[in-house]
């Protein structure tokens, strides 16, 4: 008569591991239907990839957490709270921090201005010593207007501006997308550095080569719904596998 209340605790004990559970997500943009009931999970400190060519639903997947697009159905739990029908300007103060492909950093001001002005949405934001620490090519270009910066030197200010908020779960979309070589590998580091930091990261990629020795888990989505999960234990098994998914 035990086994109930054994599961129970188990089962309790799993929740608190959980950073982020999505499930069966929908999302529309007007009449489209992007995701057809999307499910993973995501634990505390884990760095997981979604995967999958273009238009498989991996950035809407990330925009529907943030709650930026039309309608969306199904449950998305973030450290425990259910956030479907929360407004967009709430979830960041769950500590969600989100770096969209744009970038969004403001070009008229120059970097440190730029790292002074998101508002502190928790407790916990790294300060501007730890981050020159983390990025040392921000320390160099601190008085150089956005205008002025590199695509890497953007990449890495709008991510150091999420840092700055004390955000704990990291929704990083592309963030390699059309960088250098050298710079890719630093942000690569950034991203140990901030694994080591207890930080939970989602991470849509299209360098696989960047991805896999990051990750714990590998999601493949396609066609708006998650097709395969691959551990880092089963990747080197399943590479072959994976290229194919990927077209690659």
């Amino acid at each position: 008569m035990n086994q109930p209340a054994e599961s129970l605790t188990d089962h309790q004990h799993h929740d608190a591991a959980e950073m982020l559970r999505v499930s069966d997500l929908h999302a529309f943009y007007g009449e489209s239907h992007i995701l057809h009931g999307v499910d993973f999970d995501v634990k505390r400190g884990e760095l997981v990839t979604l995967l999958g060519r273009n238009g498989a639903g991996r950035s809407t997947t990330l925009k529907s957490i943030m709650n930026m697009v039309g309608r969306r159905t199904g449950s998305i739990m973030i450290n425990g709270n259910e956030t479907l029908n929360m407004r967009p300007h709430h979830i960041p103060r769950l500590g969600i921090g989100y770096c969209p492909e744009e970038r969004g950093i403001f070009a008229s001001l120059d970097v440190e201005e730029n790292l002074l002005l998101p508002p502190t949405v928790r407790s916990g934001g790294m300060s501007i010593d730890e981050i020159y620490e983390m990025f040392p090519n921000l320390y160099e270009r601190r008085r150089s207007p956005g205008t002025r910066l590199s695509g890497g030197e953007q990449q890495m200010l709008a991510m150091a501006r999420i840092l700055r908020t004390g955000a704990r779960l990291l929704l990083l979309d592309e963030i390699t997308e059309g960088l250098a070589p050298v710079i890719v590998q630093a942000l690569g580091r950034v991203l140990v550095k901030l694994k080591e930091r207890g930080m939970t990261i989602v991470l849509v990629e299209q360098n696989f080569r960047f991805a896999a020795p990051l990750a714990d888990r590998h999601f493949v989505m396609d066609h708006g719904l998650i097709v395969e999960e691959i551990s880092a234990a089963e990747l080197p098994s399943k590479r072959e596998h994976l290229h194919t998914l990927l077209g690659v």
